[in-house]
């Protein structure tokens, strides 16, 4: 039975809904951006408008603004986006019970089923496309595949507003002459190093020598070659399933720059705090912790490290994640912004192999104190209670962390 998946993307998500409640701007360049006086003064989203005149996500506010003097720059409203999200997630439903999120604005919808061809798929796409428009007021582009990774790729090559159909016979025509970047998980550092070996289209990379791919990139090599392959056989997920957690991550761009040992040390107790709660929430203890810095240049820097025995214990981490701060970003100071992760998760209740010399009794203390303390700001709020450490430098760490991650376990790919 062929497969027919589509993948749904709206279109220049925030700003399109940000002109829904701004109808004088439509038509003029619009970017939804951070805060400046945050430090978090970056594009967010930008409309087509603003795109023609070169304004690109991730860019700084004042160099978006020197492209575009006619930009309309607002502030995000998460609510109302996630708000617009659901219900294009409800709507979804209406196809099919396996329907998969991607972000917040963008879903696979499984659409296989007996007598269902890819053609028909894409009539169900332009329909998708028209009841968006008239139910929401926005716009979404719809990929038509039989593999999740052509159906992300297709969803991109119209906008706004496009379906665009990708049939396995005409792979090599659609698909293969367009750039490598384009591909799912080819970021610019992984275009880099398939450019180093003359790899610049996603044909060059499905007839690309497997021992030389493997060479360059290991196993993440041949899972991109079986994209560019077509041959991805990753299923949708049902409705509202969810997978294990693979990693959980905080960091942090505070008003001002982290200057000294001691700004870091306290920055890194803050960011394992949050990230050690989110872990013991889930019932989960973590084998390793990532340490990630952004410098002055704005280029994130980042590092891991094994922990000797899995932990959910706070301290464990915060003293892990300074560590490696000193050993590999000391040199670094001063820094815009700081992340902690904790990765290779498992369950709590996991076998666990003792080593000699060990402290059972003082680890079981630590990892009941900390419960206590996330039972306590459960019901008091996050600064009932807090670590001396992280009062020392009130302008770095009194404010929230502003990104968090949950990344689902299961591999994109299926074997």
């Amino acid at each position: 039975m062929e497969r027919v998946i589509l993948h749904v993307d709206a279109n220049c998500f925030y700003a399109s809904v940000e002109c829904l409640y701004h109808p004088e701007l439509q038509g003029r360049p619009v970017a939804v951006c951070g805060d400046p006086a945050a430090r978090h003064g970056i594009v967010l989203t930008a409309n087509y408008p603003a795109k023609r005149m070169g304004v690109r996500v991730g860019q700084a506010v004042w160099q978006a603004r020197q492209l575009c003097p006619a930009l309309t720059v607002l502030a995000p409203h998460y609510e109302l986006y996630l708000d617009f999200s659901k219900k294009m997630r409800r709507m979804w439903e209406d196809y099919s019970d396996r329907t998969e999120p991607f972000g917040l604005d963008e879903s696979w919808i499984d659409l296989t089923e007996r007598g269902m061809t890819l053609e028909k798929g894409a009539a169900v796409a332009d329909g998708i496309r028209a009841r968006v428009r008239k139910e929401l007021g926005i716009t979404v582009s719809v990929g038509v595949a039989d593999n999740k990774v052509f159906a992300k790729l297709g969803s991109d090559l119209k906008k706004p507003d496009g379906t665009t159909l990708l049939l396995p016979r005409n792979i090599a025509g659609q698909v293969w002459p367009l750039p490598v970047g384009q591909l799912l998980f080819v970021g610019p550092a992984t275009q880099k190093r398939l450019g180093k070996i003359g790899i610049r289209t996603v044909g060059d990379l499905a007839r690309a020598d497997t021992g030389i791919l493997e060479k360059q990139l290991g196993k993440a090599g041949l899972m991109l070659q079986i994209f560019a392959l077509g041959l991805d056989r990753a299923p949708v997920a049902r409705t509202g399933e969810t997978a294990p957690l693979k990693s959980v991550s905080n960091s942090v761009t505070p008003p001002r720059d982290i200057e000294t040992l001691d700004d870091a040390k306290s920055v890194c107790y803050l960011l394992a705090e949050s990230v050690a709660a989110r872990m013991r929430g889930q019932r989960l203890k973590a084998r390793c912790v990532s340490v990630a810095v952004r410098d002055s240049d704005l280029c994130w820097h980042s590092c891991q490290a094994a922990l000797p025995l899995p932990t959910g214990v706070t301290g464990e981490i915060a003293r892990e994640a300074y560590r490696m701060f000193l050993g590999r970003f000391a040199g670094l100071l001063p820094l815009r912004s700081l992340g902690v992760a904790c990765l290779q998760l498992l369950p709590e209740t996991a076998p666990e192999q003792l080593a000699f010399g060990q402290d059972v009794a003082r680890k079981l203390r630590q990892e009941r104190l900390d419960r206590a303390v996330d039972a306590l700001r459960g019901r008091y709020g996050s600064a009932a209670i807090r670590r001396g450490i992280v009062m020392l430098e009130p302008e770095l760490t009194s404010h929230q962390s502003q990104e968090e991650e949950l990344l689902p376990a299961a591999p994109f790919f299926a074997s």
